[in-house]
């Protein structure tokens, strides 16, 4: 096996992204580097934050990183998705009694995580994360973030189906009224905000990473991202579905371990004539910027709906959900 190549600590890195853009794909690849392990959407950092500091808004608006709080450790232990990194409790409290600052915290429990998996690395996977960059970035300053994009017309599809519950999008007031609006609107503002945050950062701490090309040539797209880590390339990436669960009908390509598939969403054959043109229509200069070919013009029902849709959007009325 190759040598470490990477100097800096945990957590290693941040996968961000639009959920349903091939975040979880992307995670399963870089997991199964034997140098690398990265939990699956704990998304306990901005969570335990917000929720557990007095005056929260102030600290995560300035970017600073609090002292590790009583409430701070609590929150975190006992936060349902923090299951997921699986370390052990008796652990998870010692690190809390060695650690002064929220940020020493959570970089000591991605060391846990990298020792428990028997690797020297850990980082986070989680899509939301993309719009918290800057704060991430305060606390965490030398662990880079890698975006993947995927074209917005296949994200509106999959998220149709997925935000149930309110989930995602699905917890807007306009979602019931126009649902594939919403999906577009959403997947503009958490697409532009890791691109805006992240190119303030810089090409030593950012890259984005096309779903596209990332199932079309997976190899050569993991090989840029692992020289981006400083990391030595492993086809174990490449096997990250061997031995896993196998397709069978009516079980998702998430739930079925497939390997790098094209064509799992398609736009061109599975979506409305009406939802093309409303997603392109929102959609229109990110699509544009990203290099995704438009196939069709609004016409004038979906104008005024587009319109209509962008004013609730732009008026704040999605803030209390943010």
């Amino acid at each position: 096996m190759a040598t470490v190549t990477a100097t800096r600590g945990n957590p290693f890195v941040f996968v961000v992204g639009c959920p349903r853009s091939g975040t979880t794909l992307l995670q399963r690849m870089l997991d199964n580097h034997p140098q690398l392990a990265i939990a699956n959407d704990s998304n306990f950092i901005f969570k335990a934050m917000k929720a557990a500091l007095p005056d929260s808004h102030t600290w995560i608006k300035q970017r600073m990183n609090p002292p590790l709080l009583p409430e701070l450790a609590e929150f975190v232990r006992t936060y349902k998705r923090f299951v997921r990194l699986g370390l052990p409790d008796a652990d998870v409290r010692a690190a809390a009694v060695r650690c002064r600052t929220f940020s020493e915290y959570v970089a000591a429990l991605y060391d846990l995580l990298a020792r428990a998996r028997g690797k020297p690395f850990a980082g986070e996977k989680t899509p939301d994360y993309v719009r918290r960059m800057p704060l991430l970035h305060s606390l965490f300053p030398a662990t880079p973030f890698v975006h993947i994009i995927r074209d917005a017309r296949d994200v509106a599809l999959s998220v149709r189906e997925w935000a149930l519950d309110e989930r995602g999008p699905a917890k807007f007031e306009i979602w019931r009224a126009e649902p594939m609006a919403t999906c577009a609107l959403w997947w503009c503002w958490m697409v532009a905000t890791g691109r805006r945050d992240g190119a303030a950062l810089g090409p030593r701490l950012y890259l984005e990473v096309g779903y596209e090309r990332l199932v079309a040539e997976p190899e050569a797209t993991l090989r840029q991202v692992a020289a981006f880590l400083e990391l030595p390339y492993d086809d174990a990436m490449l096997r990250y579905h061997q031995g896993r669960a196998g397709y069978e009908p009516g079980t998702s390509a998430k739930s079925a371990w497939l390997p790098p598939t094209v064509g799992l969403r398609d736009w061109r054959t599975q979506m409305a004539a009406r939802d093309v043109q409303v997603v392109e229509a929102i959609a229109v200069e990110l699509l544009d910027e990203l290099g995704y070919q438009r196939s069709t013009a609004p016409d004038d029902e979906v104008i005024a709906t587009v319109a209509r849709c962008r004013r609730w959007w732009h008026s704040g009325s999605k803030d209390g959900h943010e």
